[in-house]
């Protein structure tokens, strides 16, 4: 090009003095333009060629471990299209479904506005029990409670927020929740052993009245708390249920009472064969 911007203007002088034809200066002025357009042209497809080159590197918009990919080198992709190219996954921090039942749901707001369950301070807490047994040791934050039941399941999400530094928790895995939905100050706890059911199937346990005679007593049920059961009515605070030796004993028997070993009711059990009022603590699963 330079040489043929030298002799447009050696041209254009000459022009001026008649040493030159028009048709010479104007071959060589287009000549000039003509490879004015082609410098253009070629500095656009190297514009082109280097915003292309751009698109062969894939940036991920955030930070986090990559899983396997599911395209190989050499593979044509497009734009939307159905196949992703890899996952990434944020670890910490992570967050935690949690299904609950719409029956748990109506009875806990039940409990809450009619004051047997209270709120407690700790209510947002939410603790996990990993699949081998053993507890997560860090705390999470419940987050929110869905507000669409889930027609096939019949329950509603519960989600919670977890840190997970050590990447303990991963995606997909499956563990336990306890969450505190409320507090019962007078909740009544009744080992397992200690209820049985009649003909119906409902629940009912003996118990040994002032006389010292057995005397059955009906019961509602609330849940399994471990390896005993939430007795919404039916007892009340220094009743004596009989927890051993139930086929030995019929209503309106005479009997003495003997306490119970705790080692004998299992791990963690508080119940003997005298009822007590317990806090009981409500937890989602």
């Amino acid at each position: 090009m330079p040489a043929v911007k030298l002799k447009t203007e050696r041209l254009k002088e000459l022009l001026a003095d008649k040493a030159v034809s028009q048709q010479n200066y104007d071959d060589t002025a287009a000549s000039l333009k003509q490879t004015q357009a082609e410098i253009k042209y070629w500095k656009a497809a190297v514009d082109t060629a280097r915003i292309n080159l751009g698109y062969c590197r894939i940036t991920a918009p955030i930070s986090g471990h990559i899983g396997k990919s599911n395209i190989t080198e050499g593979a044509i992709i497009t734009a939307y299209q159905p196949v992703a190219l890899a996952t990434i996954q944020q670890l910490d921090i992570i967050y935690v479904d949690i299904p609950q039942s719409s029956t748990e749901l109506l009875l806990l707001k039940q409990r809450l506005k009619t004051g047997i369950n209270h709120y407690d301070t700790k209510q947002n807490n939410v603790r996990l029990i990993l699949d081998n047994g053993s507890a997560y040791p860090l705390e999470g934050k419940f987050q929110f409670r869905d507000v669409t039941i889930d027609p096939t399941t019949g329950s509603v999400i519960l989600r919670a927020i977890f840190p997970n530094p050590e990447s303990i928790l991963l995606p997909g895995m499956f563990v336990k929740a306890i969450i505190i939905e409320g507090v019962s100050e007078q909740a009544i706890l009744v080992p397992q052993q200690g209820v049985s059911r009649d003909r119906k199937g409902n629940p009912f346990s003996l118990i040994v009245n002032t006389a010292g005679k057995v005397e059955q007593q009906m019961l509602t049920l609330d849940k399994a708390i471990g390896n005993q059961w939430l007795v919404s009515s039916g007892l009340s605070s220094g009743d004596q249920v009989i927890v051993e030796g139930l086929q030995k004993v019929r209503p309106g028997a005479a009997v003495k009472a003997v306490l119970l070993e705790k080692n004998k009711t299992g791990p963690g059990s508080d119940s003997g064969d005298g009822v007590q009022p317990q806090k009981h603590k409500g937890g989602g699963a």
